[in-house]
């Protein structure tokens, strides 16, 4: 099954390698040589598929090279045993609002999917910088139908006796349910400038949940569980509040960085007096470094990410909780399913070596290894219990003037976790 969806992945992506612009404004093409990165020593899935066709064409000709797009249409496919097969359809795009070496790119997403398990999702994101970067303006809507596994709630730590309910809501034989619901989100992000690679903001967020339900209709379920002892509404529910944010970067690409730093502080404030079923306050860290072992080979890179969401006042509901795989991107965690461990407050962090197997990079590996921790309701405190995961993977050049990578893992965890991860850019 697994060699039939990477063969399925890469016929889909070289399909799309034509249509796969690199994402940059036309007034850079035009701009002076040392503003224009060099890519000719590197090769990537477009390069390949222009071979092919010059081959089979047998076309000698020197071709007059055309003003890019900024634009790009490529098949949004993915694979990973949380959501299953996806397929679907990407529009991303990009351009610069300022001097280029000033001002970082801006860039939009939009896409429709649908994977085996059920999920529909569609969503509109935007990351927008400002002139010489003195504004930054982020974030993005979400329609989706979504089916989520669980197993319930902590580290899956054994407990010898308490009431039934604790018991199910703790679920140490790691049974799997499965919850489904809509969801509808908006969120958006504003930050000023304050010094060189330091912004400070604050944001809205809104998030509504309905028909919430557990597949099967069992009589007890975690999600049935928490809503009763914490007051939620176990079909239907708001998150609506307010973000105080802080963020540095000096990382020299999002899709694959070779150097630098990417933090970020978030302080989400759920308030009622917004809509929101409840009032609570948790605080979001990201944290990512990056350092490039090789100056002649700088895709020889040693990577550090955690990640973690903290606990400051009241309760946030069930499918809100932070644990495996709930971070933006739903990246964490490999080897284990998304929502696998969760608590009220949650730790994660990975280290990651990428190395280059081919001269050209088209083709590149990575060996990566992860852990975390999360609190329960049975005393079970943060960093008390931890659970490992590893793998490996293989990196295909999908676009070098992006550092755009089609990923391909494979990750073990505990409990019989494992599986192979799909998709495009880096986990972080």
């Amino acid at each position: 099954m697994y060699r039939i969806l990477i063969v399925l992945f890469l016929v889909f992506s070289l399909y799309s390698a034509s249509a796969q612009n690199i994402i940059l404004k036309d007034t850079i093409i035009n701009d002076s040589k040392d503003s224009i990165p060099s890519y000719s020593h590197l090769y990537d899935i477009s390069d390949g598929f222009k071979d092919i066709s010059r081959f089979i064409r047998r076309d000698t000709s020197k071709k007059i090279i055309k003003k890019r797009s900024g634009i790009s249409i490529l098949p949004n496919i993915n694979y990973n045993p949380s959501i299953g097969f996806q397929i679907g359809a990407k529009v991303v795009g990009g351009l610069y609002l300022g001097d280029p070496s000033k001002t970082t790119m801006s860039t939009f997403a939009t896409a429709l999917s649908y994977t085996t398990r059920g999920i529909i999702f569609g969503y509109l994101a935007h990351d927008t910088y400002t002139k010489q970067n003195k504004w930054n303006i982020k974030g993005g809507l979400v329609v989706a139908k979504m089916v989520a596994l669980d197993y319930g709630m902590g580290m899956g730590n054994s407990i010898s006796s308490t009431s039934l309910e604790e018991s199910v809501l703790n679920n140490p034989e790691r049974t799997r349910f499965v919850n489904e619901y809509t969801v509808y989100s908006l969120n958006e992000r504003l930050y000023k400038n304050l010094l060189p690679g330091m912004f400070v903001g604050a944001g809205i967020f809104i998030e509504l949940k309905r028909n919430i339900h557990t597949l099967g209709n069992p009589d007890t379920t975690p999600l049935s569980v928490y809503s009763n002892l914490t007051g939620y509404h176990p079909e239907k529910y708001n998150n609506n509040g307010l973000m105080i944010n802080w963020q540095y970067m000096t990382r020299d690409n999002p899709n694959s960085a070779y150097k630098g730093i990417y933090a970020d502080i978030v302080l989400r404030m759920s308030q009622t007096w917004m809509g929101s079923a409840q009032n609570a306050l948790q605080l979001q860290t990201d944290f990512r470094k990056y350092w490039s072992l090789s100056k002649t080979r700088p895709n020889h890179v040693l990577a550090f990410w955690h990640w973690g969401s903290y606990s400051v006042d009241g309760k946030l509901a069930y499918l809100d909780l932070p644990g495996t795989g709930r971070d933006t991107y739903s990246r964490s965690g490999r080897g284990y399913t998304n929502g696998y461990f969760k608590g009220n407050s949650f730790f994660y962090s990975e280290v990651e070596y990428r190395f280059p197997i081919l001269r050209n990079q088209f083709l590149s590996g990575v060996v990566f290894a992860n852990i975390q921790t999360a609190n329960d309701r049975l005393g079970t405190k943060l960093f008390e219990r931890w659970e490992p995961a590893a793998g490996t993977g293989l990196r295909i050049l999908f676009n070098k003037a992006t550092r755009t990578n089609l990923c391909i893992d494979y990750a073990l965890g505990r409990f019989g976790q494992r599986g192979l991860f799909l998709g495009l850019n880096e986990a972080f």
